[in-house]
């Protein structure tokens, strides 16, 4: 699968839901995946290293978080030949929190048919 296919299969999996997105994972990231936020929130911090990490970060986000929705739009490709983005648009409600809207876009970079790392950007102001 090239990067355009892995993007598009991305993109299918997390509208899909939370499973199939996490099926995604486990079948499209590297055993080494790096995992870059945008910000260190004080309890994940912002650059996380492996499968354990990644699915650490998953449980921490899917219990400290109601998420009433998802959708990923993309992939959006440019001249670099190993990487994709996507949009997110979330519905969630934190724990102990207003409902909220959120948007970010991801960065992906792959190497060998796998992601290597992915690395968040937040719509800020």
């Amino acid at each position: 699968m090239g990067v355009l296919e892995i993007g598009q299969a991305m993109v299918k999996a997390v509208n899909e839901g939370r499973e199939t997105e996490w099926q995604f994972v486990l079948n499209n990231y590297a055993d080494g995946i790096v995992s870059i936020e945008g910000a260190d929130n004080g309890d994940i911090p912002a650059r996380l290293e492996g499968m354990d990490a990644i699915k650490g970060k998953h449980e921490w986000w899917f219990g400290n978080n109601e998420v009433h929705s998802t959708l990923a739009e993309g992939p959006f490709i440019g001249l670099r030949d190993n990487q994709f983005m996507l949009r997110f648009m979330m519905d969630i409600t934190p724990t102990g929190g207003e409902r909220m809207q959120m948007i970010e876009t991801a960065m992906y970079t792959v190497k060998d048919d796998k992601i290597v790392q992915e690395e968040y950007f937040y719509l800020m102001g």
